[in-house]
C-alpha cells in the first residue's frame, strides 16, 4: 500500500518562490533520466537540446481568470471574498465563499462599486456555493476591471504583472490557477523549438483550485480526486498520433497536458478528440498510454502531483531528485525552478 507520506519531503520555506524570475527562460531546469535517475543542471532555455525533429510539444493553452472578487454583502455591509472555480451554464458560477457563515441561500453581494451583483441561490455539500451573477456589459471584460489574480496560498507576495501568472501562449479563459510549466517558454523559444521540426500543438484543461487540495488520507487510493474540463481539438489529436506514429516522442508541458492525453487516449495508445471532464488520478503502478517525456516545476509535498510524476519516472527517483533541487537550493512551486523527465 502507498501511503501519502511515501511521497513527503522536507522543503525550507525560504526555497518556495514568491516571484517570478525577471526573464522567463531563464530559470533553472532540472534534467531527469526517467529510467536512470541521473540528474544534469541547465537552464530553461537549454530545453532545444533534448528536444528533436519530428517530437511532439504538447502545450496547455488555459488562461488565469482574474476569478478572486472582494464584495460587499447587501444588508450588512460586511466585506466577502467570492472565488470562481468553474462556470456551471449561464451566469452560475460554482465558487469559494470567506466568510461562509455571512454568505447563506439567497444572499446578495455587490462588486466593484456596482458594477456586478451576485446572489448565492445554493449551497453545495462540500461548503462551496452556486452564484448567479447579473451585470451590464460582458462578464469577461468586468472581470478583467475588478477581479484580482487567484495566486496559491503559498504565494504571499503582490504581484505586480497579472500577465507573469499566465503562459505566453494562453488563449481559453477558464483556470483558477497556472498551468505553472508553462510559465518558462517565451513566444520566442516556441519559435525556435518549431523551426527545429518539433510539432508545438495545443490542448485546453481549465485548471481547478483542487490541484492544490491535500491528500490527507493515509491510504492514496482513498482520495477523492478533484475533475477538471479538458478539450482535444480534432487537428490537435491527429497531430499527435501523426507523431507517435512517426515515431516522435510525445512530451506533455506540465501536469496538466499529462493528464489530458492520458484521459484522451485509449489502451493502444491513441488520442481521440472530444470535451470532456477528467478525474484521473496517476500514482506509481499508472500505466502510460501516451506520454513519452514531462515537463514540469516542482511540486508540494504529498500532493498528488509529485504522485504523478513519480509514477512517470520512480518514487525513489524523484524523492531523490527533489532531495538534491534542496541542496542546490531550486526555486520551488508556481514560480520556481523546471525539471524535465525524459
Amino acid at each position: 500500500m502507498l501511503k501519502t507520506s511515501d511521497f513527503y519531503y522536507d522543503l525550507p520555506q525560504e526555497l518556495i518562490a514568491q516571484t517570478p524570475i525577471a526573464q522567463r527562460d531563464h530559470s533553472r531546469l532540472m534534467v531527469l533520466g526517467r529510467q536512470t535517475g541521473e540528474i544534469c543542471h541547465e537552464h530553461f532555455y537549454d530545453i532545444k537540446k533534448h528536444l528533436r525533429p519530428g517530437d511532439c510539444l504538447v502545450i496547455n493553452d488555459t488562461r488565469v481568470l482574474p476569478a478572486r472578487l472582494y464584495g460587499i454583502k447587501e444588508g450588512g455591509g460586511a466585506h466577502v471574498e467570492v472565488l470562481l472555480l468553474k462556470n456551471i451554464g449561464g451566469d452560475d458560477w460554482e465558487c469559494i465563499v470567506y466568510p461562509g457563515r455571512r454568505l447563506k441561500t439567497g444572499a446578495q453581494i455587490t462588486f466593484g462599486d456596482g458594477l456586478l451583483h451576485g446572489e448565492v441561490i445554493n449551497v453545495l455539500p462540500d461548503g462551496n456555493r452556486i452564484v448567479r451573477f447579473s451585470y451590464q456589459g460582458i462578464f469577461l471584460e468586468l472581470l478583467e476591471q475588478i477581479g484580482t489574480m487567484p495566486l496559491p496560498p503559498y504565494i504571499t507576495e503582490r504581484l505586480d504583472d497579472a500577465e507573469r501568472y499566465q503562459t505566453v501562449y494562453s488563449r481559453e479563459n477558464g483556470s483558477a490557477a497556472a498551468p505553472t510549466a508553462g510559465l518558462h517558454f517565451t513566444k520566442e523559444l516556441l519559435r525556435e523549438i518549431e523551426e527545429m521540426g518539433v510539432d508545438v500543438v495545443h490542448i485546453t484543461l481549465h485548471v481547478g483550485l483542487g490541484t492544490f487540495r491535500p491528500v490527507k488520507e493515509e491510504n492514496i487510493t482513498d482520495h477523492l480526486m478533484h475533475t477538471e474540463h479538458y478539450q482535444v481539438t480534432p487537428e490537435a489529436a491527429d497531430r499527435i498520433n501523426a507523431a507517435k506514429a512517426r515515431g516522435g516522442r510525445i512530451i506533455a508541458v506540465g501536469t496538466t497536458s499529462c493528464r489530458t492525453l492520458e484521459s484522451a487516449a485509449d489502451d493502444q495508445g491513441v488520442v481521440h478528440s472530444g470535451s470532456s471532464d477528467t478525474s484521473i488520478f496517476i500514482y506509481p503502478g499508472y500505466r502510460f498510454k501516451i506520454l513519452d517525456g514531462l515537463i514540469t516545476n516542482f511540486h508540494l509535498p504529498e500532493s498528488t502531483l509529485i504522485m504523478l510524476v513519480s509514477a512517470f519516472s520512480s518514487r525513489e527517483h524523484i524523492l531523490h531528485a527533489y532531495e538534491t533541487a534542496v541542496a542546490e537550493k531550486y526555486r520551488f512551486f508556481s514560480f520556481g525552478d523546471a525539471m524535465l523527465i525524459l
